[in-house]
């Protein structure tokens, strides 16, 4: 009996053994087998790129895994769960980043993860542009003090820009400081002191006296008018002494703005308005010659007539500027 009970026992336990060995198999047939997904990383050249991170992201947040592309651009992610869905991406320096659409592998399956090609990463540069009118109207004033007609007389008072800057006060002082202290400016009193010195006007008398009170005359009255017209007025009713060229429209609206112009300014704010620089200018400047003319040559209606001189050679001057003088002027950057 006892002889039995110990067969029963090791039959009992063979039996064991081969039912744990079969339901261990059973289970091991019942899970999936991993899958593998590969790739290569290239350009968009077909050149492979090294080192390029290379992430798998699973439908788990949790199911996370990256690494880098070797020096082939391969790469391959191991033990893949079959029946879930990827997502690959892939970033390298200097490309755009690549995103692959939804990978999902076979049990056991290699799978292959074709045409990962990188583009270029375009660049996007920002550029801030600071409008600074001083700045600008600086620049106008540098390419307006090289303006002369016939490449030596200064016409440093006229805007060929459609949209100039408005001048600042320090400005409207250097212009006209460039003007009167010009060479050619000095020329033209000198040349203007000796045609009087032969019509003996005004009358200083004759001889090295009376020219040298005549250049003095006129170099004080260019000078006053010049600094009182186009910078002192100018910068306390804040406007505009220069000419501004329309050279656009009909013939009768360029008449009427060269003709109205000693009359009409622009101010800083850009607005037309009265030209109280321009006339006051030539009042004050008439005024002023009242004082150190002849005795002869003073008064009211001197006053009046030279004003009035005074007013004709600006219209006749914007004349000049509208229809004459463009053409002979050179400018910066001009070929003239």
């Amino acid at each position: 009996m006892q002889e039995s009970s110990v067969w029963l026992a090791t039959i009992a336990a063979v039996a064991l053994t081969l039912s744990s060995a079969t339901f261990g198999q059973a289970v091991q047939a019942a899970e999936p087998q991993p899958g593998r997904i590969v790739g290569t990383v290239t350009d968009v050249n077909n050149s492979t790129v090294p080192s390029a991170t290379v992430v798998l992201d699973g439908s788990d947040t949790n199911d996370h895994r990256s690494l880098l592309s070797n020096d082939n651009g391969y790469f391959e992610f191991q033990d893949v769960k079959p029946g879930t869905t990827y997502q690959l991406s892939v970033r390298a320096d200097g490309f755009a980043d690549w995103i692959s659409p939804a990978v999902m592998v076979e049990p056991g399956q290699f799978k292959i993860i074709t045409n990962i090609q990188l583009r270029i990463a375009t660049e996007f540069t920002t550029v801030q542009v600071t409008y600074d009118p001083v700045q600008i109207a600086t620049e106008q004033v540098r390419n307006a003090e090289k303006q002369r007609i016939l490449g030596f007389v200064p016409n440093f008072y006229v805007v060929y820009d459609p949209d100039p800057a408005p001048l600042t006060a320090r400005m409207k002082f250097k212009l006209a400081l460039k003007v009167s202290s010009d060479p050619v400016s000095l020329a033209g009193i000198a040349f203007l002191s000796g045609i009087q010195q032969a019509g003996d006007t005004p009358a200083y008398g004759q001889g090295a006296q009376g020219f040298g009170k005549r250049l003095g005359a006129n170099a004080a009255g260019a000078f006053s008018d010049i600094m009182i017209g186009g910078a002192i007025l100018p910068s306390l009713l804040h406007q505009d002494p220069r000419y501004f060229y329309q050279g656009t429209g009909t013939t009768s609206s360029r008449i009427r703005h060269a003709m109205f112009n000693p009359f009409v300014c622009k101010s800083d704010n850009g607005k037309w308005q009265p030209n109280y620089s321009g006339l006051g200018g030539d009042l004050a400047t008439s005024a002023l010659a009242n004082a150190y003319y002849p005795k002869s040559n003073r008064g009211a209606g001197m006053l009046l007539t030279h004003f009035a001189i005074d007013t004709g050679e600006r219209i006749l001057a914007s004349f000049a500027q509208e229809f004459l003088l463009r053409g002979i002027t050179h400018r910066a950057g001009s070929t003239k």
